[in-house]
Parts: C-alpha cells; sequence; structure tokens
C-alpha cells in the first residue's frame, strides 16, 4: 500500500459556507466575512490538516442577490497576501479574471504573492462570463466565449513570458564589484497582438515556483481544450462518478496528446459534506438548511449560472427539460453549469422546490450527507476509479463545517494510507508533486496568437 495515490486536499472558502443558506444558520458566522481574523484562522486550520492550499473565488461585480445572501467578497489578492503572513507552508489559490485584467500588472500581483509567501502561489485563471462585471470596467458588454478564450490564450502566454523575463541567476549582489543584477539576464519580452500588448519584464525576480501553479475551472469544450493546454489543477463539478471519469479521461487525454505529462494535471471535483453522528442526522442536517433557503435567491442562482428563468413555474411544478435549451442534450457540452443543472433535471425530474434544494449546497458541486466513514469511502471511491486526484473540500457552513470534516474524515483517510500525515514540502508545488518549470519563454512576438 505504500505506492498508493495520495488524495490531494483544497479548502474552498466562501464567504459563511458554501451552502446558499449557510448566513443563516447559527453555527454560521457571516458577521466575520471581511474580518481577516476569519481567513487566517480558516488557513491555519487547514494547514494544521495538512491540506495542499486554501482557494478563494472572485468575480469583479456585486451580486445582484446579495438581499439574500451573504454574496459579499474581498480581493482574493491582498487576502491570500494577509493568509500568507499568518501560515508557513499551505498553498495560496487566487482566481483573477484574463477579461479584465491586465496581463503585466496580474503577473506581477501574483509573482509578488510567490515570493511574499516563499513559493506557495497559485492562480485560477477564469474568463470573466458577466455584462455587469463589462460595465464595472466601462465596457458595454462582455465578450463572447470564443473571444474570451482567444484573449485567454494570449493572456496566459504573456503572463508566462513575463515570469521569464527575469533568469534565475539575474540577481548577483556583487558588492565588490557593484553590481546589483545582470542585465543581459533580464529579458523584455515586447508582446504585441489584438488582445495583449506587453512591454515587460517584471519588477520583480523570478517567482520561487519558476511559475506559480497554474489552475483552471470548468467543463465545457473551451474549457477542456484550455485546461489540457494550460491547467497544473482543475477544479470541476461532476455529479456521478461515471461523468467524473468521463471528465478525468478526456482533460488527461487531451493533456497527453499535446505531449503533456497527465500526472503533472490535478483534477478536484468539489465536494461539500454534511457530516453527522449517523446517515440520519448528517441528512436531518442538510435539511435544516435546506429548509432555511430563499427561493428568490435560487432562482436568481438558476438566472446566473444556467441562463434559465424559471420565476413563472408553481415551487411543486415539475422543472421541463426544455427550459434548459440544448443543454438538455447530454451530448452538448458548451456551458459546463448548465449541463450539470440539466442533467439532475433530466435524470431525476424534479419539481421546482426540489431542483432549488438540490443546487442550494454548492451549487451544482456534488454535495454529500453522511458519516465520517461514508464520507471517506466517497473519496476513495473517486480516486480509485480515476475519476479524482483529490478534492475541493466546499463546507457548507464556516468555520465549523471544516473543523467537523478536518477532525472526523482526515484521520480515516490517514488510516487508510490516502493522505499525508504532515508536510514534505515547503512550496505549492512540493505539496501537489509538480516540478518547477525551466525559464524558457525568454521573449516572444507570437504570445498573442488565437488557438
Amino acid at each position: 500500500m505504500a505506492d498508493r495515490r495520495q488524495l490531494h486536499l483544497n479548502l474552498f472558502i466562501l464567504s459563511s459556507g458554501h451552502h446558499e443558506a449557510a448566513w443563516r444558520h447559527p453555527s454560521s458566522t457571516p458577521e466575520r466575512m471581511f474580518d481577516p481574523a476569519f481567513y487566517t484562522e480558516l488557513a491555519r486550520s487547514a494547514e494544521a490538516a495538512a491540506f495542499d492550499a486554501v482557494f478563494l473565488a472572485d468575480i469583479p461585480k456585486l451580486d445582484a442577490n446579495i438581499e439574500f445572501n451573504a454574496a459579499g467578497r474581498l480581493d482574493p489578492l491582498l487576502t491570500l497576501a494577509t493568509i500568507a503572513g499568518a501560515t508557513e507552508r499551505i498553498g495560496l489559490i487566487a482566481t483573477a479574471s484574463t477579461t479584465y485584467s491586465y496581463a503585466w500588472h496580474l503577473a506581477r500581483a501574483l509573482s509578488s504573492l510567490d515570493h511574499l509567501s516563499r513559493g506557495r502561489a497559485a492562480w485560477n485563471i477564469v474568463t470573466t462570463d458577466s455584462p455587469d462585471a463589462a460595465r464595472n470596467f466601462g465596457l458595454p458588454g462582455n465578450p463572447d466565449a470564443r473571444t474570451r478564450y482567444e484573449r485567454a490564450e494570449a493572456f496566459v502566454e504573456a503572463v508566462l513570458t513575463l515570469w521569464d523575463s527575469w533568469d534565475d541567476d539575474a540577481v548577483r549582489i556583487d558588492r565588490e564589484a557593484g553590481q546589483y543584477a545582470d542585465p543581459t539576464r533580464i529579458t523584455a519580452p515586447r508582446i504585441s497582438g489584438p488582445h495583449v500588448n506587453v512591454a515587460g519584464p517584471l519588477t520583480t525576480p523570478r517567482p520561487p515556483q519558476g511559475h506559480p501553479v497554474l489552475v483552471q475551472a470548468g467543463s465545457s469544450d473551451h474549457g477542456r481544450e484550455f485546461a489540457a493546454r494550460h491547467a497544473e489543477a482543475i477544479f470541476t463539478a461532476q455529479q456521478r462518478i461515471n461523468d467524473a471519469q468521463a471528465f478525468y479521461a478526456d482533460v488527461k487525454g487531451k493533456a497527453a496528446a499535446l505531449g503533456r505529462d497527465p500526472e503533472h494535471i490535478k483534477i478536484l471535483p468539489g465536494l461539500s459534506p454534511f457530516i453527522g453522528g449517523t446517515e440520519a442526522e448528517a441528512r436531518r442536517l442538510e435539511t435544516e438548511f435546506n429548509e432555511l433557503t430563499i427561493p428568490a435567491f435560487g432562482l436568481m442562482q438558476l438566472k446566473d449560472f444556467a441562463y434559465v428563468d424559471l420565476d413563472d413555474l408553481e415551487l411543486d411544478a415539475p422543472v421541463p427539460i426544455e427550459a434548459f435549451g440544448d443543454a438538455g442534450d447530454v451530448t452538448n457540452n458548451k456551458k459546463s453549469r448548465t449541463q450539470v443543472y440539466a442533467d439532475i433535471v433530466r435524470r431525476e425530474r424534479p419539481t421546482l422546490r426540489q431542483l432549488l434544494h438540490r443546487l442550494a449546497g454548492a451549487r451544482g458541486h456534488r454535495v454529500v450527507a453522511g458519516t465520517p466513514e461514508q464520507i471517506a469511502d466517497t473519496m476513495v471511491e473517486w480516486l480509485d476509479a480515476g475519476a479524482a486526484d483529490g478534492f475541493n473540500v466546499m463546507p457548507p457552513y464556516l468555520p465549523g463545517g471544516f473543523d467537523t470534516f478536518a477532525e472526523t474524515v482526515v484521520p480515516i483517510l490517514r488510516t487508510r494510507g490516502l493522505f499525508r500525515e504532515g508536510y514534505e514540502g515547503t512550496t505549492l508545488r512540493d505539496h501537489l508533486g509538480l516540478p518547477r518549470p525551466n525559464r524558457v519563454r525568454e521573449s516572444t512576438s507570437s504570445a498573442d496568437r488565437a488557438r
């Protein structure tokens, strides 16, 4: 059993918890959402459990449904910089948009986080699909999916090139000769194209990890192709093990076809666990949260995530699969979260109330209610079946939901030889078993090409 694969685990921190009614439950602390100690305490707890990383999501807009949910958020990079000063080993994954960022500015910010944390930074690459976000940046509308991914390709290549703009030995600090750095070891990228223009170089030396770890979230056709080329960790929403196996094989197969080592891509589905001393106790806890949901909020979520308007449907009426358009066809994979929702409706034929409760736990990610042993069994099953390399743990409420997971599930995984007792390395790449990339992008004029 010594060579058995090990799980990778991240703590996904979101407001007062991932269940949409968590803020109403007495076990959560929504009043601490803007308190830096809330985040540092959670990160320290995750570090004490030897988790790979903490992860912060983001979208550059205020959610319209804030009336019914604790939907505000701090800036991920600034929050993770605060966490970096309060921790020593745990990885720090920041979400940042290629659609509404400048490549040079974001490359420097992520490089700075990697330096400040001594090699623990990662970038969750997203292409923002939000007209409200566009207006926040003075634009009339959001680019279409093809344009967003063309820009993302150019953007990521530019950022990688900027991280390589300093060679590892560029800084000399030769006091006797009077040379701080060797300018011949620093390259100005000079990237020019329709999507990204950068003169470079960065003001920071090459990051400790070479490059911060590249993370990607999404399962659409565009997202899979993008992930196969770039991602080193992938967050995905999968409801069933056979769907997760198909996604896992597809992305790793695409990566191998591009000459990448599939072992250097970690696929991490979301998992939101309700944990009880018995299965019945865990299900009662889930029901308790579901009964606190506000239907108006769930209907807004359907519009935001799946572009489906069911406002006129009675809560106890069955949801028509036709409302999801061509996402009801299992061969369609254009909008990943819409597909997840449509598959639930197609398989389970729920009423609207049942669907809203089904999605309340984690917005389409897998929700499991059971004993610690049952939660561990689920994770092991997916690992052994080639459906996951680990999980993004999404506690339904915080901080108690994570504390329970760390205190009850993690020891079981360790007893089974599937999770580390402690850290063996110091960087996030060490935790994930990823190599430090060589400096290969000395300069380029083609990083802004469409793929």
